[in-house]
């Protein structure tokens, strides 16, 4: 114990990060955060940072620092707008520091069940971006600068309220699972077809290929849709 307490704070965090699968992991979840330590920015080799189920008003944006970074777990952390007014009551997911587009390693990002309306501009700076949660927040539109994740993966952007699939989602052609369920989502652009590492319409949360559940398709989408992943295509190819 007395070995323990003589440990600085830079120490105990060093002793807490882990090699699991090959990465250097780095857990603090549910430690009833307000700031993340300063120390924790001198563990240049992180790879993966769990900040999840924390108080955070704010991501201090010398997070930038850690460029290692392949993974960052920010669910759960009740994140703030720096502004004025009663906007800080609503739990609003609403920014993130731009030295976060330094974190260019960054693999995977999750920033689901918040209320935000747009995607975070540093998001479309993380070109090895393979994995983006923004599951039951408040998006109405995907902006063409979607198309600059040229290695995404998985979107996961259920219950939200877009619109429409853009002619952007085309170009990411190593897309494997796209996710828009419980969305308000009428039309899906003819580029679509281009996606053929979907597979398949999917249905299990788990499943890879498209999920496009719970929209208000409009005709002759919605029967299409019968025919499956292939059906959907042959369609877009032909109007």
């Amino acid at each position: 114990m007395a070995c323990e307490q003589r440990l600085t704070t830079a120490d105990r965090i060093h002793k807490h990060t882990v090699t699991h699968f090959g990465y250097r992991v780095l857990s603090l979840t549910c430690r009833g955060m307000v700031d993340p330590p300063e120390e924790l920015l001198e563990i240049s080799e992180l790879q993966k940072l769990n900040l999840s189920l924390n108080c955070l008003p704010s991501l201090p944006a010398s997070v930038g620092i850690l460029q290692n970074l392949v993974v960052l777990n920010l669910w759960g952390t009740g994140l703030l707008q720096q502004a004025r007014g009663s906007s800080l009551a609503n739990n609003q997911l609403t920014y993130l520091p731009d030295s976060l587009s330094e974190l260019t390693h960054l693999r995977k990002v999750n920033l689901s069940h918040k209320q935000i309306a747009h995607i975070p501009v540093c998001i479309y700076t993380m070109k090895s971006l393979a994995f983006l949660d923004m599951a039951c927040n408040r998006l109405e539109n995907i902006t063409e600068k979607i198309q600059a994740l040229a290695d995404l993966k998985i979107p996961i952007m259920e219950g939200n309220y877009i619109h429409s699939l853009l002619r952007m989602f085309g170009c990411l052609t190593e897309l494997e699972l796209l996710n828009v369920d419980y969305n308000e989502i009428q039309n899906i652009t003819a580029e679509m077809h281009q996606l053929t590492s979907l597979g398949k319409l999917a249905c299990h949360p788990l499943d890879k290929g498209l999920h496009i559940m719970y929209n208000p398709l409009s005709k002759p989408i919605k029967e299409v849709l019968d025919g499956g992943l292939q059906g959907l295509y042959n369609y877009l190819k032909a109007n």
